[in-house]
């Protein structure tokens, strides 16, 4: 590809729209543009390394015996109300009406439609199992787009769906994906790590994510060195100390005078004490039920716990009017004694003695608060987000934390969907049964922005060879010189025909310009042609990612650079 006859229109300025590394490089490198918020196009050299992250997971996905079909953005309502997540979905799926006022929506993920089609073609276990999958666009309408194609509304997925007959088939078809998204992110040239999750919107029993690590991923890991065991924060286990509290004497509840004094610091402050002797008492509406939810002071609430502990969809904290008619008491002066609503209580509140709480009545608190005596809890469980005070709860070692960007998603649905749905088989005993899923998507836009989330230096891009837009450029720097033009022309065509994605910068522009939108785009190997080389017949060549040039002699340069881009490819292996 000759960069004069191309379309790459970079910037010099860093854009003042973009607040992370790889939105402003994506701008300026001219892969990206902004249509309207979390909207953009992929102008060519995005488009380029798009396809080529592409490729990877076809070539992968096939391997591993998964099969492609396209199914369309458009899809009606019916389905969804039949999975129950129509409503349960939210603002972010895009409802629409057609021109006969049919519901629809533009589809945000495919496990309804997916599940439809199965349905309809699939009936015995002699066809199971199976394995489709797709890479197509969706739409989900963000609250809150940002960090360019990081998180944006409109975005290319690739989505499978896998169906068995059995667990053990199930968990086979599941472990086959989790190998093959080892594969493509290796491939791809990321330092990942695969991580437990929560199963969110989407459901099933358990899932991981596979995290590309970089100090701009909007997730926080949670990882043990010890013994490998990593989650994400919404996930990570926390651990219950055994040890009994110092204080085994419960004193006499007393009343305490708090006026005006809610929050815990204002609490903790006014009464001398650590945040760890003070309990919050947090009213919770589980799909529409009020429960309370005991938390310690220094903690904080992870919803998604108590959603999948009580089995719910939703889990919102109640509203001013609800609070005060559960209580009796403003916000702020909530607690445990007396309710006559359940109370569920996190692990680390079990051997606590002696605590602060709200006293269910305006500008008071209780001190020397204590389970069994003054109130009972339903039922203890963990409900918290993890601190880096914590053990692992695996080895009881120390964890670390560190930030993650999500570029792949891997579920085991089970039957949520094809229960729900009627998606039905005939067994090898002749039963009727539901299929067992699975499902597994990547997000093929964020692969992107991860890649050059974690590589990059001050001058732009620095892609792995396998997703870079082109594998090497070359540089002639002195166009009005023949002999530099016709020994780039001879090595371009070379590599051309021995199949290396090669671009050649012949535009009549100054070296200095040239090799700034060389490194600002990012080509893994660069080829430099200049006259005072040549004269000893010799050019330049130097890899993106390193500081060294090397001098080739012109007759071993073609061998030279197609060698380097099979090594370069070896380590992706």
């Amino acid at each position: 590809m000759r960069y004069s006859k191309y379309f790459i229109p970079t910037y010099k300025e860093l854009p003042s729209e973009a607040e992370v590394v790889s939105h402003q490089l994506m701008l300026r490198a001219g892969m990206i543009r902004k249509i309207t918020t979390g909207i953009y196009t992929y102008l060519p050299l995005g488009l380029r390394c798009i396809r080529k992250i592409e490729n990877i997971i076809r070539e992968e996905m096939n391997k591993a015996g998964a099969i492609e079909l396209l199914m369309p953005s458009f899809q009606p309502a019916e389905l969804w109300k039949e999975s129950g997540r129509w409503k349960y979905y939210g603002k972010e799926l895009l409802r629409f009406k057609d021109r006969y006022g049919r519901e629809a929506c533009f589809g945000p993920t495919h496990e309804e439609i997916i599940t439809a089609i199965v349905r309809n073609e699939i009936h015995s276990y002699k066809q199971l199992p199976v394995n489709f999958y797709q890479i197509q666009t969706k739409f989900r309408d963000e609250i809150r787009p940002r960090f360019g194609i990081m998180r944006c509304r409109e975005f290319i997925m690739k989505d499978a769906y896998s169906f068995d007959a059995d667990e053990a088939g199930a968990n086979k078809s599941y472990n086959i994906m989790m190998d093959t998204y080892h594969r493509i992110f290796h491939r791809c040239g990321f330092k990942f790590v695969m991580v437990e999750a929560d199963t969110g919107t989407i459901g099933g029993s358990y899932s991981h994510e596979f995290m590309v690590i970089a100090d701009t991923g909007e997730d926080q890991l949670v990882i043990c060195n010890n013994c490998g065991y990593s989650a994400n924060l919404e996930k990570a286990e926390t651990t219950f100390d055994t040890r009994k509290n110092s204080i085994k004497t419960p004193l006499p509840l007393q009343e305490i005078q708090t006026p005006d004094i809610k929050s815990v610091e204002e609490v903790c402050n006014f009464l001398n004490i650590s945040p760890k002797q003070l309990i919050k008492t947090l009213i919770c509406m589980a799909d529409n039920k009020p429960i309370a939810v005991l938390i310690r002071g220094d903690h904080e609430l992870n919803k998604a716990k108590l959603r999948n502990l009580l089995g719910v969809d939703n889990i919102e904290l109640a509203d001013e009017n609800i609070v005060e008619d559960i209580t009796n008491a403003p916000i702020g002066f909530a607690g445990p004694v007396g309710l006559d609503i359940e109370i569920i209580a996190d692990y680390a509140l079990k051997d606590m003695k002696n605590f602060v709480t709200g006293a269910n009545k305006k500008d008071l608190h209780f001190k020397n608060v204590n389970i069994g005596r003054d109130f009972n809890v339903n039922m203890f469980a963990d409900l918290r987000f993890v601190t880096r005070e914590d053990k692992c709860p695996k080895c009881g070692n120390n964890i670390e934390f560190k930030r993650g960007i999500e570029v792949g998603h891997i579920f085991k649905l089970g039957t949520k969907y094809s229960r729900v749905m009627k998606a039905t088989f005939n067994d090898k005993d002749g039963t009727e049964k539901p299929f067992i899923m699975g499902c597994y998507g990547i997000g093929v836009g964020r692969c992107l922005a991860a890649a050059i989330e974690q590589c990059h230096d001050k001058d732009g891009i620095i892609l792995p060879i396998s997703i870079a837009p082109f594998e090497v450029i070359i540089l002639p720097i002195q166009m009005n010189e023949t002999v530099v033009v016709e020994e780039s022309e001879k090595i371009y065509h070379s590599l051309i025909e021995n199949n290396i994605d090669t671009l050649i910068d012949d535009r009549n522009e100054r070296a200095g310009v040239k090799f700034k939108d060389a490194d600002l785009i990012g080509i893994p190997l660069k080829i430099t042609l200049g006259k005072k080389a040549l004269k000893d017949g010799k050019l330049e060549i130097k890899l993106r990612n390193d500081n060294r040039t090397e001098l080739i002699p012109l007759e071993h340069a073609s061998k030279y650079v197609i060698d380097k881009v099979k090594e370069l490819y070896d380590s992706l292996k």
